[in-house]
């Protein structure tokens, strides 16, 4: 068996030596580089899923903050909405307000207009009459060829108005 271990070159004590030596090799490189590598590769995971939780978290607070500025829009256009509605309404108010004071005031200035004309009509038709009565009594002095007294001027100007009155 020599010769085929000298072959071979296979010796059991050297196998053996570096078998232990292997073995102690790794019960160091477990202790000393392993443990410190997981721990190491351990705290980066836990920093990667913190990271992530953060993200998540935040995640769920952008949502939250934009739901509620979505809710907050839409109250704000219904807000609006309504403070324009109420407008037109206040607007039509006003402006029906106006057109009835507005007619209110014509109605008055076209009444406060009839009456003077009616009253300016009246003074004209008077002042016809007297023009008409002055003609008439210069007339009938000329034709009586006298002068009339005070009361028979009146009653005769009474009569002629009571007439000129029947004929208009």
């Amino acid at each position: 068996m020599e010769a085929f271990e000298n072959f071979i070159g296979f010796n059991p004590w050297t196998a053996l030596f570096t078998l232990l030596n292997l073995i102690l090799t790794f019960l160091i490189l477990k202790k000393y580089l392993f443990k410190p590598v997981n721990k190491m590769i351990d705290d980066r995971q836990k920093e990667i899923d913190d990271i992530f939780a953060d993200a998540e978290d935040a995640r769920q607070k952008a949502e939250t903050m934009r739901a509620d500025y979505d809710r907050k829009l839409s109250e704000a256009k219904d807000a609006s909405a309504q403070i324009i509605a109420e407008a037109t309404q206040e607007a039509h108010r006003r402006r029906d307000d106006i057109l009835v004071h507005a007619q209110t005031d014509a109605e008055a200035i076209r009444n406060k207009a009839r009456a003077e004309i009616e009253l300016e009509r009246k003074k004209a038709i008077n002042g016809v009459k007297d023009d008409i009565s002055r003609i008439a009594l210069d007339i009938a002095e000329k034709v009586v060829e006298k002068e009339l007294d005070g009361a028979d001027h009146d009653r005769l100007v009474e009569d002629f108005l009571r007439e000129m009155g029947d004929q208009v």
